[in-house]
């Protein structure tokens, strides 16, 4: 079993690494292996509602992120953890470009790399704009179907550097049940599995346009 964790800042060893390795260390301890996918920290390009992926297989755009790469990744993982920096209160604009692009191209088979797979979403900040940042996060997995894995309060942590974030003690526990809790999640899956109840079906029939 294993949780890939996506770091969407650009400092791969920052404050937002800093919460991943504390959620990453509580899995490991409840038996589930962990990830983090760096993206980078150069320019992201944007998502350009082509099409093009469901006719290709795969994002047009092969020069800037390793996005199949992370979309391979992505399809063996059982639970996801997306985590950004705060950046005039909403997510980083790499991270929000790069799940665009990701959720997009696996859309064309009904999200395959993502669906029914837990996820959390976390926020770091030196201060306000988290719970907007974490919002605009969970906006996809509420169309992947994917559960949410939530904690003890709001999935985020405090400071302006890595060692000012170990100092949030109510942040740093916070991480830790989300490891908990997304531990929990993937066990009960998985037993569900073995017991063999089913996926739920999913109809993908109808697409309304309001525009007549």
């Amino acid at each position: 079993m294993k949780v890939l964790m996506v770091n969407g800042s650009s400092n791969e060893k920052g404050c937002t690494y800093t919460a991943l390795t504390e959620i990453g260390r509580t899995l490991v301890k409840e038996g589930i292996e962990y990830e983090i996918f760096y993206i980078g920290g150069g320019a992201v390009r944007d998502c350009i509602g082509c099409r093009q992926c469901a006719k290709k297989g795969s994002c047009v755009f092969t020069d800037d992120v390793p996005l199949q790469a992370f979309l391979e990744k992505a399809r063996g993982a059982d639970g996801f953890v997306f985590g950004t920096p705060v950046y005039y209160a909403h997510p980083s604009g790499r991270l929000f470009s790069f799940l665009d692009r990701a959720f997009y191209s696996e859309g064309r088979h009904g999200y395959g790399a993502f669906a029914f797979k837990p996820a959390a979403a976390v926020a770091s900040a030196r201060r306000g704009g988290t719970t907007a940042s974490l919002d605009g996060i969970n906006k996809y997995f509420g169309i992947a179907q994917m559960p949410v894995v939530s904690s003890t309060y709001w999935n985020m942590v405090h400071g302006q550097t890595p060692e000012e974030v170990c100092q949030d003690a109510e942040g740093l526990q916070t991480m830790r049940n989300v490891g908990r809790n997304m531990a929990w999640m993937i066990k009960c899956f998985a037993a569900g599995k073995e017991k063999g109840i089913l996926l739920p079906e999913t109809e993908k029939v109808f697409s309304t346009n309001f525009i007549r």
